[in-house]
């Protein structure tokens, strides 16, 4: 492997926004932020909004996310013309 081209594979923390779950992981995602763990140390936080906590397949419950409006602009957009 050639040195210097990879991106820094470090534990990150994942925090799942819709159900405020959070989960030590590893990943090369760069952010800013950082939030102190269980074990006491600082370690970047990376934001998402659906993970295993929150998404119906893995929870069994039918629940709605819809953060954008992506329902409404597909309708304005493809609404029929009167």
């Amino acid at each position: 492997m050639k040195k210097d081209i990879h991106p820094e594979y470090r534990e990150v923390i994942f925090w799942d926004t819709s159900s405020d779950t959070k989960f030590k992981s590893r990943s090369t995602s760069n952010t800013k932020e950082t939030i102190k763990w269980e074990d006491g140390k600082e370690y970047p936080v990376v934001k998402v909004e659906v993970s295993s906590a929150s998404h119906p397949f893995f929870t069994g419950k039918k629940l709605f996310v819809d953060t954008a409006g992506r329902v409404e602009k597909f309708k304005n957009k493809y609404q029929k013309k009167a």
